[in-house]
């Protein structure tokens, strides 16, 4: 993964070890899910030697879909007004998709 555990805490401003699978959980689930807009594996792409060769804001989008998902455990909210953010998680992925629209050469 290339978000660790300590970063998403704080992230989130969690202290407590209490929650850490389930922080797990919600990291393995947000880099999936970013991988898959993507199109590659991230640590693929990039390397995968630490953190140091992986881009920030990959690293931030992880961050905040992790964040996300804890915070929102549920499919739906009720009563909640929100709005997107910009520079959110939709534009930091769409940086560095890999854009394809015809046949590869051959």
């Amino acid at each position: 993964m290339i978000l660790d555990l300590a970063l998403a805490r704080a992230q989130m401003n969690v202290s407590s070890i209490a929650d850490d699978d389930l922080i797990s959980r919600k990291i393995a689930a947000a880099q999936n899910h970013i991988e898959n807009l993507l199109g590659y594996k991230i640590e693929d792409e990039f390397g995968g030697e630490g953190q140091d060769d992986i881009p920030p804001a990959l690293i931030e989008a992880v961050a905040m879909l992790t964040a996300h998902l804890y915070e929102n455990r549920e499919a739906t909210l009720v009563g909640v007004n929100a709005q997107v953010l910009p520079f959110g998680v939709d534009s930091i992925v769409q940086e560095y998709r890999q854009w394809s629209w015809g046949a590869p050469d051959a």
